[in-house]
């Protein structure tokens, strides 16, 4: 049955209307934006499988090719890049946000920026969050890349990169693939090194955010391992 052919007070726009996009299901809201379904299969339908294709991950949906979008039955090429502009767009609010206030002081919009950054990613990346002396953001930057379980940290490519951008501070992150998000010795001892070494040139490491998959990112500062 088609969308239109519903109760009106079930229709995912109508609900959305009188209700406010937070009353809806994640399915619903991807609904409106595909806007019609396929023979058999209404946009409601189409969401619940896009959703159940990507584990009902709504990190790993961001995450996804176009070509992994574009496989899902009933999607295609022009929806699939209908749904990363939708993702890219998302990620670049949140970084205008982050550019505009003190980062620091909204660390829910941290965690969820590098969420939509790294959680689904399926090797470790290490990046840092390069901060202005009002801890705004100047530059997020993927510094290193690296296998399934682990990647090559160098603190003189951290520290170049830091003065490269005239920092006044850091937040460091990496991702877990394996969706552990406690840290190891190594984290521990390769955050030490860090912190002492940008110390150095008056670059304050502010926070280490360790990601894995949909779990909120674990903080070392809140952990106590600055």
């Amino acid at each position: 049955m088609s969308i239109t052919d519903w109760p009106e007070g079930e229709r995912p726009r109508e609900r959305l209307l009188a209700h406010g996009p937070e009353a809806l299901s994640d399915a619903e809201l991807l609904a409106i934006y595909l806007r019609v379904g396929v023979r058999g299969k209404s946009a409601v339908d189409l969401g619940r499988e896009l959703l159940q294709r990507f584990d009902g991950s709504l990190s790993r949906l961001a995450e996804a090719s176009l070509e992994e979008l574009a496989s899902v039955s009933g999607i295609g090429m022009a929806k699939a890049a209908q749904l990363k502009a939708s993702f890219e767009l998302a990620r670049r609010a949140l970084a205008q946000e982050m550019t505009a206030r003190d980062t620091f002081s909204s660390p829910g919009q941290v965690r969820d920026w590098l969420r939509l950054r790294l959680a689904t990613r399926q090797n470790e990346v290490f990046m840092a969050l390069w901060l202005d002396a009002q801890n705004r953001l100047l530059k997020a930057e993927e510094l290193f890349s690296g296998t399934l379980t682990q990647t090559s940290v160098y603190p003189r490519e951290v520290v170049k990169s830091a003065l490269g951008h005239n920092a006044a501070a850091v937040i460091l992150a990496h991702n877990h693939p394996s969706g552990i998000a406690e840290p190891s010795r190594a984290d521990e001892l390769l955050t030490k090194a860090l912190k002492d070494a940008l110390a150095m040139v008056d670059v304050k490491v502010l926070d280490h955010f360790i990601v894995a998959g949909n779990t909120p990112p674990l903080s070392f500062a809140e952990r106590g391992l600055l």
